[in-house]
């Protein structure tokens, strides 16, 4: 008797000691080693991640639950592999550098069950993914995003009350401890301060064919995913949209063989380093347009923002949504060098036909006038009218329409990202570039199709009076870190927040003269619009000039000075030609910050030409200077910045 209890005590030790065994953790690190993702497996997935020896995330779990099983619950490793990657990336629209190194370790984890999770490490930060070898069709009921902070950190998120929104709510900033599961959720990007030097942003690329992430706190001082479900069947909801009256019980039904979206933490120790990021980039598909030779990034004259109202001794014509209006426009880009005008609502003669312009538009002249002028044309249209005449895109290119505004998404849903991929495949089939407006964040179809130039999803200048510095200076770091950003900004009418008053047709934006010119350079986007009246443009030359010799697409981004939301000084470099962006809130009157020019090349004198907040910017925001001087490799220079203030150079 005594043998035998002897004999079952050392089973189970022998099952105690292989369980420890199997929870040994599997440790992935960056290539320079300062980064680390720890995988365990027990009863879930597990893993956590740590900089330079210091956990930032614990207790995060992972899995996918189908209609059959559910994938990481008591997983079952077949085998691993680890490998090395490294390759040259050399996006078409490079909004941040012309040519990216990509360097990465990865770890392959197989499992039974035919299904596995690779996880990468680079040196900017850790991703992964769930990859599929499933028959058939599969029903992905919800998928496990986890994560767990050891401490009290502070969250900057957008949230939301509905998976029905345009990614417009302002940001919010809480503690992670405080977050509970009943309040708000937030829209992704999320960016984590640990308050101890390091800072975390969460995203996601390789969106396709499944919806996209959203996050709800925990109320455990954690953050878990939440997805909206598969829309099965809809309503009427007016002339722009659709209600969904019916939904599945799964969040997706896609083929069982594939690989599922990029989850990836951003993990810097500088903010300066949010600037320069590409992880979005590292992480996307491939281009499939095999000849991109006519997506031509560039600028754009709009006049929603401005309600097509130019005025004074050169407007012999009643302005509005007409022919001579339009030519206006066109007469203005043309004489900037800008490349396109936006034609937004009002250009069809109703917004669900766009095959009939309005007749006091005469479409087809303003066409042949831009040709003549060296001007595009770019239309609005809503998505659900783009969604009932996916034959738009032939009939616009061979009107000789460059490109098309398409509004009022909404939505994130798998039928919505199967949209989005539908939309940008047809109209690249037809030559034509896409700005989505009323849409989610970027996650990587504008690489794998770069005709889509730009997204919305993002508290803008249409805002007016809700758009402040507080909340754009945040958008460096968040939601244009991880994608191109249709911000629409240029307003020559500028306010401090204390006396602002304005609406269309006199817009006007909060923050200084200088803070919007400095957008065109720190702000990210193939297509960035010129939002206010040709009139306005014309009478502040200097200012119109300058944001007309911006760059839309860069060679080489180096962020010089960076504090999360509270300011941002980028310079860029286009051929041999810099630029300098700086941009803060309205926290303090005035910050005065040194600027080292050792990013120009050695030898080599620059003539800066910039601008700056004028002594009475503070109060009157339209105040600034326009100055020149002599700089190179080494010199240092201190610039003073008002409060919601900014400052622009250009250096050739």
């Amino acid at each position: 008797m005594k043998f035998i209890n002897k004999f079952a005590f050392c089973l189970l030790l022998l099952a105690a000691s292989g369980r420890l065994a199997a929870q040994k953790p599997i440790d992935l690190t960056s290539p320079n080693g300062q980064l680390k993702v720890s995988v365990t497996l027990g009863d879930k997935i597990y893993y956590s991640m740590a900089a330079n020896g210091k956990e930032l995330l614990i207790k995060n779990h992972l899995g996918l639950s189908l209609a059959d099983g559910k994938l990481g619950i008591n997983p079952k490793l077949a085998s691993s592999k680890k490998t090395k990657g490294e390759e040259v990336i050399k996006p078409y629209v490079p909004v941040k550098f012309s040519t990216v190194k990509s360097v990465f370790n990865s770890l392959l984890l197989n499992f039974k069950g035919n299904f596995s999770v690779e996880f990468r490490a680079y040196d900017e930060g850790i991703a992964y993914r769930f990859i599929t070898s499933k028959k058939g069709d599969i029903e992905v009921l919800t998928e496990d995003f986890s994560i767990g902070f050891p401490e009290d950190y502070v969250l900057n998120l957008q949230q939301t009350g509905d998976f029905k929104t345009s990614s417009e709510e302002p940001y919010t900033h809480i503690s992670s401890m405080s977050w509970k599961p009943e309040e708000k959720m937030s829209t992704l990007p999320v960016l984590i301060d640990t308050k101890n030097k390091h800072k975390i942003l969460i995203s996601e690329s390789d969106l396709s064919d499944y919806p996209g992430l959203f996050l709800k706190g925990t109320g455990e001082n954690g953050a878990t995913g939440t997805f909206p479900k598969a829309p099965l069947e809809f309503g009427p909801d007016g002339d722009r949209s659709q209600k969904i009256v019916k939904t599945a019980d799964y969040i997706a039904k896609t083929n069982g063989t594939r690989s599922f979206p990029w989850r990836y933490f951003l993990i810097t120790s500088d903010d300066k380093q949010i600037l320069e990021n590409t992880m979005t980039l590292k992480l996307a598909p491939k281009s499939v347009i095999s000849n991109p030779g006519w997506i031509k990034p560039g600028q754009a004259s709009w006049e929603w923002w401005n309600d097509a109202t130019p005025y004074g001794p050169d407007v012999n014509f009643v302005s509005g949504y007409n022919l001579d209006t339009y030519k206006y426009y066109i007469d203005f880009a043309s004489k900037y060098g800008v490349k396109y005008i936006v034609m937004d609502e009002g250009w069809a003669k109703s917004t669900t036909d766009p095959y009939t312009p309005n007749p006091k538009v005469d479409l087809k002249e303003l066409i042949r006038y831009g040709k003549e002028k060296k001007v595009g044309i770019i239309l609005w249209l809503t998505w659900l009218t783009v969604h009932n005449n996916m034959d738009v895109f032939k009939t616009f290119h061979e009107w000789g329409i460059k490109g098309v505004k398409i509004d009022f998404m909404d939505r994130s849903d798998q039928w919505m990202v199967k949209y989005y991929e539908n939309v940008v495949k047809e109209a690249a089939k037809n030559e034509i570039f896409v700005d989505f407006h009323g849409a989610f964040k970027p996650s990587g179809l504008e690489y794998k199709y770069p005709n889509l130039l730009t997204y919305e999803g993002v508290r803008g200048l249409e805002n007016m009076g809700g758009c402040s510095p507080d909340n754009s200076t945040y958008l460096p770091f968040m939601r244009n870190a991880v994608g191109p950003m249709d911000f629409t900004p240029g307003a020559m009418i500028n306010m401090q927040p204390n006396v602002y008053r304005a609406d269309r047709p006199n817009a006007a934006a909060i923050g200084t003269r200088v803070n919007q010119l400095a957008m065109y350079v720190v702000f990210e986007s193939g297509l960035s619009m010129l939002c206010d009246n040709p009139t306005l443009y014309y009478r502040n030359a200097d200012c119109t000039e300058f944001i007309a010799s911006v760059p839309t697409t860069w060679d080489e981004t180096k962020a010089l000075i960076a504090d999360a939301g509270q300011i941002a000084v980028v310079a860029k470099r286009k051929d041999q030609k810099w630029f300098i962006g700086g941009m803060v809130n309205g926290k303090e009157d005035t910050r005065e910050v040194e600027l080292n020019f050792d990013f120009l090349p050695k030898g080599k004198t620059y003539t800066m030409t910039y601008f700056e907040d004028g002594i009475n910017a503070g109060r009157q925001a339209m105040d600034y200077r326009k100055k020149t001087k002599e700089v190179k490799s080494g010199d240092k220079m201190t610039i003073t910045m008002v409060r919601n203030g900014g400052w622009a150079a250009s250096l050739e």
